[in-house]
């Protein structure tokens, strides 16, 4: 019965919408009671300029970069928050949700100032920097419910085997992680890829990503341009998904030959 009610509302509040916004693409705005006029007119539109392909893989690129440094720094913070007790640990996880409530504007001035120092603004590596600020409070909060589920028993067993951290990681934490770095890949993908705030003052329009092409197209009355956007913005998330569960595949398929070759 669940299943069910989960596949409908996935149909009714995904699927529907998207199939919806993939017809707007194609035709022309019509009313209800007359058939729809078919057109490409939305996406000739769109790649009239020539900017829309490389800001797409750029956006692609900055937010693959996020979603790895995101996973290399909340995975140990998230392991240390679920299983280690120390002084004030209550705290440091207030702390480190205070990005989300810091106003975008006044964190992407703040660091501004920053990375001219450093050398970093008007660059996609100043970009990707600037845009782990709403992303890494995501990422460890979800890690960590990730590794709660995972029981401190389960962890002592690989230590009591002399399993080093590496190898305790990739055979006991990193399996039953999956479910969370799904989510947490996704989250950092689609947040990095939908800035423009922080992407606009630190990239200085040196650096141009979907969003800095897109949002002036929302003053756009025509249905048909701003559905094809979209659909092409949605194409992101959904490529960086899946280039990282080809990645995770392919590690998985070689750490397999490894292990039977060893044997």
């Amino acid at each position: 019965m669940k299943k069910n009610i989960f596949y409908m509302s996935s149909v009714i509040f995904f699927l529907i919408p998207v199939l919806l916004l993939i017809l707007k693409s194609i035709t022309a705005p019509w009313r209800s009671g007359n058939l729809p006029d078919w057109t490409l007119r939305g996406w000739e539109t769109v790649f009239q300029d020539s900017r829309v392909i490389e800001s797409m893989a750029i956006t692609l690129g900055i937010a693959l970069a996020v979603a790895l440094i995101n996973l290399i720094v909340g995975i140990p913070v998230a392991k240390a928050l679920s299983h280690r007790s120390f002084k004030l640990k209550n705290t440091l996880e207030v702390l480190l949700l205070l990005p989300l409530f810091l106003p975008v504007i006044a964190a992407a001035m703040g660091l501004h100032i920053t990375m001219i120092r450093l050398g970093l603004a008007n660059t996609w590596i100043g970009v990707t920097i600037v845009h782990l600020v709403p992303t890494i409070p995501y990422t460890i909060k979800v890690l960590k419910a990730g590794y709660d589920r995972i029981p401190q028993d389960m962890l002592n067993q690989g230590r009591m085997l002399k399993a080093g951290v590496w190898h305790a990681f990739r055979t006991i934490e990193l399996p039953l992680l999956i479910p969370s770095i799904r989510s947490a890949i996704f989250l950092a993908v689609t947040i990095s890829a939908g800035q423009y705030v922080l992407t606009a003052i630190i990239g200085g329009g040196s650096v141009i990503t979907m969003p800095i092409i897109y949002y002036p197209f929302l003053q756009s009355a025509d249905d048909t341009v701003m559905s094809a956007f979209s659909v092409a913005f949605v194409l992101i998330p959904a490529a960086a998904v899946l280039i990282a569960e080809a990645a995770a595949m392919a590690l998985a398929g070689r750490l397999f030959i490894k292990r039977r070759s060893i044997q």
